[in-house]
């Protein structure tokens, strides 16, 4: 009926890597999402593990959108430093 225009987002929501060594037997995974929560504040949600197993998981909670942006983004960039890729 209408068309609306979509905004593309800026900066991720969401980020997975991955990381697979044939050599050392090493398939990881790693994921990372932001979510609104409750209370007004953002949280990054982080997962972990061997693909193929469930992972670990880990939130952490921000006061906004922005810092927990800005905590994907560093992350993100430390764990492609150490071999991971995107998925």
């Amino acid at each position: 009926m209408f068309d609306l225009p979509v905004q593309c987002e800026v900066f991720p929501r969401e980020i997975k890597l991955k990381r697979i060594d044939a050599s050392c037997n090493m398939k990881r995974f790693y994921r990372m999402t932001i979510e609104r929560d409750l209370f007004g504040g953002s949280s990054l949600i982080r997962e972990w593990g061997r693909i193929g197993c469930r992972g670990q998981l880990l939130v952490e909670r921000h006061g906004d959108e922005g810092q927990a942006i800005n905590a994907l983004l560093k992350l993100a960039r430390t764990k492609r430093n150490r071999g991971y890729g995107d998925e």
